[in-house]
């Protein structure tokens, strides 16, 4: 498949996600980055252009600037895909242009600050007819993958209850904000959006919560806090409800000390339970009742996983696969989507619209619950 040609938004010098963004989409094979825009200053754009080894005459000083000289190029040489890696409050604007420009688009979670934001991203998609994908990487992983396909069979029986856990403690001391890009505007309610801790990392658990069930979370009960001095949400925990009956548990937190980056789930099923821990991301379990506990290992060469899960491992049976290979699968996933190649299951590889807005709208109902004290706020 000819690799898509993309240009980046964001992602320059001191930026921690866009070469996250830049590994996997080259770990892919599917991408050649060719343009950019990244920082919102011209020179440090610059800078980091010729870091990356972009070509300086499409290396640009704002976004704006590269989407309208791109879309000047030759068909067969100008960008077909823009990347967004800026921090929250900055991707609704690009991301509207850049799919009124006549590109697809590749954006890193949350979709935006604001559910209005996000609805009008949605709003640009239908009306312009371009492709767009959201980067919740954990559904990327192949034994998550595995766990949805367990439940849509019906091997696990119907779900009874979910308990998500995702905590982290880069944000537990006053001091963690000092010189720190990426705390800085994580913790500034005008660029991240109302949401701290919980937008961050709760919209991941939350992704995978209706990923793996296959259900939406229909009903919240939360509370969010925060360590003194900061202007929104480090810390929360919430009650829901899905769609199929189902109740869970879901923990997201940035100041959980001794946690580096604790991603876990479990799902209650009324024949069987899975559980999954993204720090030991090739190792899933399965259990039940009456016979021993079944451990399932990630890896091309274990036949027993389903074959389009097969299809995406990339190291054989043993040998580390994660994080950046999860991100990878993503880009290879949309890519294909781009040019028009099967992926094949109902599984398209990458968060969708709904999915993403089903995130947002779980932000909303979140943040209204816990202003008003933990009641329950339907979605």
């Amino acid at each position: 498949m000819k690799p898509v040609r993309y240009g980046m938004i964001g992602g320059g010098q001191g930026a921690f996600i866009g070469g996250v963004h830049r590994t996997a989409a080259a770990i892919s094979g599917d991408w050649q980055l060719v343009a950019g825009a990244f920082s919102s200053t011209a020179e440090k754009s610059i800078a980091s252009g010729a870091e990356i080894g972009v070509d300086p005459a499409r290396t640009y000083g704002n976004w704006t600037e590269m989407l309208e000289r791109e879309a000047a190029l030759p068909v067969d040489v100008r960008i077909e895909a823009v990347s967004i890696v800026t921090p929250n409050h900055m991707h609704a604007a690009p991301a509207i242009a850049a799919l009124e420009a006549g590109f697809d688009v590749i954006i890193d979670k949350p979709l935006a600050d604001t559910l209005a934001n996000a609805t009008a991203i949605a709003e640009a998609v239908t009306r312009t007819g371009r492709k767009i994908a959201v980067t919740h990487t954990y559904t990327g992983y192949p034994l998550v993958k595995q766990a949805r396909d367990l439940i849509a069979t019906g091997q696990c029986g119907k779900v009874r209850r979910v308990m998500v856990k995702y905590t982290q403690d880069w944000l537990s001391r006053a001091s963690d904000l000092e010189n720190n890009k990426q705390a800085a505007w994580r913790v500034d309610p005008k660029q991240s959006g109302d949401a701290g801790a919980f937008g961050d990392i709760g919209t991941h658990a939350a992704n995978l919560v209706e990923f793996i069930t296959g259900e939406r979370i229909s009903e919240i009960c939360c509370e969010l806090t925060m360590l003194p001095g900061r202007q929104i949400d480090d810390d929360g925990a919430a009650l829901f409800r899905l769609s199929g009956g189902g109740k869970g548990t879901l923990t997201a937190s940035q100041v959980c000390v001794g946690d580096m980056n604790d991603l876990q789930i479990a799902v209650y099923c009324d024949e069987a339970s899975i559980h999954w821990r993204q720090e030991q991301p090739n190792i899933m379990t399965v259990k039940r009742r009456d016979r021993p506990d079944e451990i399932w290992h990630a890896g091309a060469n274990r036949a027993y996983l389903s074959s389009d899960i097969l299809a995406i491992q990339r190291t054989p049976g043993g040998h580390p696969e994660g994080y950046l290979e999860a991100f990878a699968n993503i880009y290879t996933a949309f890519a294909k989507q781009i040019r028009g190649a099967e992926t094949g299951g109902a599984d398209p590889g990458y968060a969708t619209m709904d999915d993403t807005l089903s995130g947002m709208n779980f932000l909303r109902a979140a943040l209204e619950s816990s202003r008003q004290g933990a009641v329950w706020v339907t979605l």
